[in-house]
């Protein structure tokens, strides 16, 4: 379960807002880069408009938002939205976190390519991402 031999997909995984609990996003992260993804991971208490910057300086494919706060309905939203300002829009944007069923689906519906929820296992999430950015 990895990438293969051509250049690896470079990925963003942030921690956007004032939520401390990053343990979730490192686990993802090693688990991403374990199967060969190129892994920037931003640290805590990122603004929406840092990780898109990040994004675009590091040339990345992908961001994945780790949001434990209740406050995804504003962040997911706001990268998206500062992507398209940059007409960006084909950075893939996923992420996960504590998010109830309705707002993953509106998540979806706005343009989040998945959105992972608790008990998501880093196999579905390395598979998933394996499958998408190939």
């Amino acid at each position: 379960m990895a990438l293969g031999t051509r250049a690896p997909v470079r990925v963003i995984v942030a921690k956007p807002g004032l939520d401390g609990h990053d343990r979730g996003a490192k686990v993802v992260s090693r688990a991403l880069r374990d199967a060969g993804f190129e892994v920037i991971y931003t640290g805590l208490h990122q603004t929406p408009e840092e990780i898109v910057t990040a994004a675009l300086q590091e040339d990345a494919q992908g961001i994945g938002l780790s949001v434990l706060s209740g406050a995804h309905m504003t962040l997911f939203p706001r990268v998206l939205e500062l992507l398209k300002a940059q007409t960006a829009e084909d950075v893939v944007v996923f992420g996960g976190g504590i998010i109830p069923d309705e707002d993953v689906r509106e998540l979806e519906r706005m343009g989040v390519a998945r959105v992972f929820t608790p008990g998501a296992s880093t196999r579905e999430i390395v598979e998933w991402a394996i499958e998408h950015f190939s």
